[in-house]
């Protein structure tokens, strides 16, 4: 079952179009009403928190997700393999990548890396930096 929720416009014009509906009925209402009753159709508590969850980037990863982004600065696409809430908004999450990544920048020798470990946020995005300031991960959102 399919529980994406459609953005918040869509539920905005569903309020307006049940309003209009319930005043030819003989029911007026206001366009207030109409949005807590499109929120508890879409089982959420009120339009605030179904406003919000609407609006909201996606809550987590999956085993079998495809994600793409950029690991030690280099770009990758793979799979998750492992994904676990860890607290505070944080995620644990294994990545395969299609093909092996190098984690090295020097032009002396490579490191290369098929499977990683990580934590990151919300967004996609490790806490832990390089030594020049960028994550090790970030996860394009789509």
């Amino acid at each position: 079952m399919d529980t994406t929720l459609p953005s918040t416009d869509f539920l905005k014009s569903q309020a307006k179009r049940l309003r209009v509906d319930l005043t030819n009925l003989g029911y007026p209402v206001t366009h207030a009403t109409t949005l807590e009753m499109v929120a508890h159709q879409w089982g959420a508590r009120d339009w605030n928190t179904l406003s919000a969850k609407a609006g909201a980037p996606k809550q987590g990863w999956a085993p079998g997700d495809r994600v793409s982004g950029r690991y030690l600065g280099q770009p990758f696409q793979g799979v998750v393999k492992a994904a676990k809430t860890s607290g505070h908004g944080m995620w644990s999450i294994t990545l395969r990548f299609d093909e092996a990544v190098d984690v090295v920048t020097s032009s002396l020798f490579s490191n290369f890396r098929r499977q990683v470990d990580a934590l990151i946020d919300a967004n996609g995005t490790s806490p832990r930096k390089t030594s020049n300031g960028q994550p090790h991960l970030v996860l394009d959102i789509q």
